[in-house]
């Protein structure tokens, strides 16, 4: 009964709830004095803070996970970014399989609203798919981790240390096991750690649709219009954030100066590819100028592409964006990509998502001034887009937050990671079609 009535929900609200509950056993059990190598378990604010920010993907931490945490406590937070970055329904359905259940049409649309996938055909076979993929990339990240970690670590701690990473920074999670808040900045110019990471991230957050398509390519010879739009602004972002970085780096004694050519390249791309919501990071984030964190800050609120373990407005929705704005500018109604033209409704959705978000980050950024006094804005304001995107990375600012910071950030992570249109779905009523249309009305912009 209880089942059916679960399912019985519009699909938004059965997302929010799923998440809902696991992080509330996330929570319960980080409270636990097993997870905790003091004995005492987190208090639950922190416990909660943190079983957020590993089912919802992010990365940002209160205490350090490394230093804090025991094995259990470790285990319990990287089942919660394994589930939290294929989502839940993702998991209910593999569980399906296994008992041999059939899966309904409500569960494919849910399934469907979760992975924003634009149709439920084939939704099933595709949620197979990904945990092949999934299963196939952490464990060939892992390996090469744990081979790499080898080198300097017993070999039972770099094989875990290995596989932790591997599925952390595939999830776009960011937690990591160092200890001391320092990341992977140790690593800042090994090319295996770089490399592999970046991989990982890549693959995490460029979305299983995409991925998909490429699989299946060879014998399919197509690649859609959302994985063309995907690649091309992936690319580019990755690419002119890594220039950028480079340039205003380059001679930053506190980051990239110092370093040979390959480290700093290896610097620059890390940079420009852990904003897509991975939040792990080789260089140390406060020592980079402000117009390197701003330009971050800007990568981060774009964040990842649709169906894939990250967050942000996602690169589809950017791309609209500046569609519209190079339509209106050359006098065209129609916005084209690689000669299709996008629907209106496509263009209200893209417009909705951002609105949303820049009202909740701004919101959450105003808030944080006052019940964070003394604490610089850019700070602030990194912090929240950060956690907004899923991203973790931090100025800091995290750790020393107050009980009320943590709580906003916390909500700001969960809105975040369901994403801000369905969060707004969930919590308003049923949605009616308008049978009538007013009259045109005419309105002066700009």
């Amino acid at each position: 009964m209880r089942r059916q009535l679960f399912f019985r929900m519009d699909p938004p609200k059965v997302l929010v709830i799923g998440f809902g509950a696991i992080i509330l056993l996330g929570t319960l059990l980080l409270s636990l004095p097993a997870s905790t190598v003091n004995g005492r378990g987190l208090t639950f604010l922190d416990a909660l803070f943190t079983a957020t920010s590993a089912t919802c993907v992010t990365g940002l931490v209160v205490v350090d996970t490394g230093d804090i945490f025991t094995r259990f406590g470790e285990m319990v937070i990287l089942s919660m970014i394994q589930i939290g970055g294929l989502g839940f329904m993702s998991f209910a359905t593999l569980l399906a399989f296994i008992l041999g259940k059939r899966i309904s049409f409500k569960e494919r649309l849910i399934i469907q609203e979760s992975m924003n996938n634009a149709t439920v055909e084939g939704i099933v076979r595709l949620v197979k798919r990904i945990f092949i993929f999934t299963a196939v990339v952490e464990i060939t990240g892992g390996i090469i981790l744990s081979l790499r970690f080898s080198q300097e670590m017993a070999a039972g701690k770099a094989i875990y240390f290995g596989f932790f990473h591997a599925v952390s920074n595939f999830n776009n999670a960011g937690f990591d096991l160092m200890g001391g808040f320092k990341g992977l900045t140790e690593y800042v110019e090994d090319p295996i750690v770089n490399l592999t990471m970046i991989s990982l991230i890549s693959l995490g957050g460029i979305g299983f649709i995409v991925m998909n398509e490429l699989f299946e390519y060879r014998s399919t010879r197509r690649i859609s219009l959302h994985s063309k739009i995907v690649m091309a602004v992936s690319g580019v972002l990755v690419f002119g954030g890594a220039l950028l970085i480079f340039i205003m780096e380059f001679n930053n004694p506190s980051t990239l100066k110092p370093m040979s050519m390959t480290g700093k390249i290896f610097g620059a791309f890390y940079q420009a590819v852990t904003p897509r919501t991975a939040g792990s990071n080789t260089l140390n984030i406060p020592d980079l100028k402000q117009s390197t964190l701003f330009l971050i800050i800007f990568l981060m609120f774009i964040g990842a592409s649709p169906g894939s373990t990250g967050g942000g407005i996602k690169t589809t929705t950017f791309a609209v964006l500046i569609g519209a704005v190079k339509s209106q500018i050359r006098g065209r109604e129609d916005i084209t990509f690689f000669g299709r033209r996008m629907n209106y409704s496509i263009i209200s959705k893209a417009m909705t998502v951002s609105l949303i978000a820049l009202f909740l980050v701004g919101s959450i950024t105003m808030i944080l001034t006052i019940t964070e006094p003394g604490k610089d804005f850019l700070m602030i304001f990194f912090e929240t887009v950060s956690a907004f995107s899923t991203v973790g990375l931090s100025m800091g600012l995290t750790p020393e937050l107050s009980s009320y910071g943590k709580v906003l950030i916390t909500i700001t992570m969960f809105a975040g990671r369901i994403g801000p249109l369905t969060l707004a779905f969930a919590v308003t009523k049923k949605r009616k079609e308008d049978h009538y249309r007013y009259p045109a009305g005419k309105v002066m912009i700009g």
